[in-house]
């Protein structure tokens, strides 16, 4: 996936979970930013940002707030490029898909992704977005997320309804060597998605290559579901 009209900015604060405060060109500006996760570890007064101009003169900002460096590393934390991401990615997992509907509803839940490949059981899909890194360690969520456990159990129903079922963790940078649940800033979600995957539940991971106009699913992740 690819960004148009990206700038340079000095990442200065955040009034609130939806606007940050940046020095672009000089001048003082707020600039939505395209994630509600707290990225405290990220947004650091100080830190170098990616900035994107969408060109709707109906907005209250001029900017996009898309990635964050650290470290010297580029870390992309748009929301809604995971989606975009997986969507590529899709055709790596089943190589032989023949249908892809995003946001699909089943139930109760509205899934990412609904494919039917080769002739096999359907598959539904469930993308999340992962910007934490501890040390080689990447982990989710960031935050509390009762939006995802809720996927998750409706994923492990799906399973044992005799579905395909895949829950996908786009990991938005590089430099990850495994994935883990962050069971202590929500351990109901590490319980969950242990359930998940004893149920038959498909759980995977994919670093990106990113830079300050793209984003693209590169390496597999794996993924270790307990702390030894």
């Amino acid at each position: 996936m690819r960004y148009s009209n990206t700038k340079i900015a000095r990442f200065l604060s955040r009034p609130n979970r939806f606007v940050a405060m940046v020095v672009i060109d000089g001048k003082t500006e707020a600039v939505h930013v395209k994630n509600t996760g707290r990225c405290k570890e990220l947004l650091i007064p100080g830190a170098t940002v990616v900035l994107t101009e969408p060109g709707s003169p109906a907005r209250k900002t001029r900017y996009d707030l898309i990635a964050v460096y650290r470290d010297g590393q580029l870390i992309n934390i748009d929301s809604q490029a995971p989606n975009k991401a997986a969507a590529e990615y899709i055709y790596t997992l089943y190589p032989d898909a023949e249908l892809i509907k995003p946001e699909y509803s089943h139930g109760d839940s509205r899934l990412d992704f609904y494919i039917e490949h080769g002739g096999g059981k359907p598959v539904f899909m469930e993308v999340k977005g992962v910007t934490l890194l501890e040390g080689t360690t990447a982990l989710f969520p960031d935050a509390p997320t009762e939006r995802g456990v809720k996927h998750l159990k409706h994923l492990t129903a799906c399973a044992r309804a005799g579905y395909e079922a895949c829950l996908l963790f786009i990991v938005q940078m590089k430099l990850a060597k495994l994935l883990m649940p962050n069971d202590v800033t929500h351990p109901a979600f590490g319980q969950a998605l242990r359930e998940a995957a004893a149920a038959g539940v498909r759980i995977c991971a994919v670093d990106c290559t990113v830079t300050e106009d793209s984003m693209t699913p590169d390496a597999p992740v794996p993924v270790v579901l307990n702390r030894k």
